[in-house]
This record gives C-alpha cells, sequence and structure tokens, in this order.
C-alpha cells in the first residue's frame, strides 16, 4: 500500500506521562493540545514520516498549583518553549506490528535523539466512510537531559520528583481527504 496522509483525531487520542513522586509514589499527566503531520502506510511503518508537536501549557496533572510550576522557568519554560516536537529520523519493525521509532525528541530547546516503541493497534472505517487507524507508543527518557533539571531534597534522603519520565501515547488517526479540484480552487482565491 502507498504512504497516505494522516490527521490525528484528538478527541480519540491521549498523550501521557507518569514520574516518581517522593521516590515511593507517581504523578500522572496528559497534554491536552496537541498535533501531528504523518505520512505512511499503516501496516508498514518502515518508510513513514512522523512530525508530532504538543503544546505545553496544555499540561495537565490535576493540580492547577503543579501545573503552573511546571509551566515556569524551573521546568519547562513554556514562556520561551511553548512546543514539545518529536520528529522520525528511522523507524525499524520490531516484531508482528511492532516497531521501534528513532527520532528527535525537542524539549526545552534541547534535542536529543530517542528511541520509541510503538504498536500498530489496526484499522477499521468510521461511521462516515472514513479510513481510521490506532496506535498506541510507549517511551521513556529522562528528564534531565532536557535541561529540567529543577528539584527538591527530601527530609528523609532522596528527592521529590523522579528523573524517569514514561511516555504513553494512544494515536487515533483519520486519512486526510484528497482535495477536489473545485475545493483547491476556493482556497487559492481566497
Amino acid at each position: 500500500m502507498a504512504k497516505t496522509k494522516w490527521q490525528i483525531d484528538a478527541a480519540h487520542s491521549h498523550v501521557t506521562f507518569t514520574v516518581k513522586h517522593m521516590m515511593i509514589s507517581k504523578v500522572r499527566g496528559s497534554f491536552g493540545k496537541f498535533d501531528a503531520e504523518v505520512e505512511a502506510d499503516p501496516e508498514d511503518l518502515t518508510g513513514a514520516s512522523l512530525k508530532f508537536t504538543i503544546d505545553v501549557n496544555s499540561i495537565d496533572t490535576d493540580s492547577e498549583d503543579r501545573d503552573n510550576h511546571l509551566r515556569s522557568a524551573d521546568f519547562f519554560d513554556t514562556e520561551n518553549h511553548p512546543e514539545i516536537t518529536f520528529v522520525s529520523t528511522d523507524i525499524q519493525p520490531d516484531g508482528d506490528d511492532e516497531y521501534k521509532v528513532t527520532g528527535d525528541l525537542t524539549i526545552k530547546g534541547e534535542t536529543k535523539s530517542v528511541t520509541l516503541e510503538a504498536e500498530y493497534e489496526g484499522r477499521a472505517k468510521n461511521p462516515w466512510g472514513q479510513e481510521v487507524v490506532a496506535f498506541s507508543v510507549d517511551g521513556k527518557i529522562n528528564r534531565k537531559d532536557f535541561g529540567l533539571t529543577w528539584n527538591q531534597a527530601l527530609e528523609t534522603g532522596g528527592v521529590l520528583v523522579g528523573e524517569d519520565v514514561k511516555i504513553h501515547l494512544d494515536l487515533e488517526a483519520t486519512e486526510e481527504q484528497p482535495q477536489t479540484e473545485e475545493a483547491e480552487e476556493e482556497s487559492l482565491e481566497s
């Protein structure tokens, strides 16, 4: 099958993360605004191209004070670095419907190569006749690699915020509909 352009369905997709808190529990969070440019044959991702963008201001950890601290210069510094981006550089098969997706991840102005594990969940047609595909993606990064170094020592030893951040994405995408000549002419005229 040829490569097709896909559009992320944000209403049916989720970008979440988990980090250790006080070395004994976990804080979970999500980003509510994100987008992607995807060109792929979903049944063979090896030739795919992917650019994923996250609006860091959309962070949500169920605590307004913590979210505001995460937006501050202590962490993401959203005033100067409002987006996180991931651009794929290599995709290799890793079993049935599983892939290792390597790319350049940029957080707070720092770009590092990371490898994520992706699984093709399947393909279907929605009630409106559009082709829909789904993927799940998992990975882990060290936040200090991206300049997210703020921490606080605990009285009992250890630190308040863990270094490792686990990332999980559930992505659903619909096939972009090719523009008709008429629609293309209208967009050129406006």
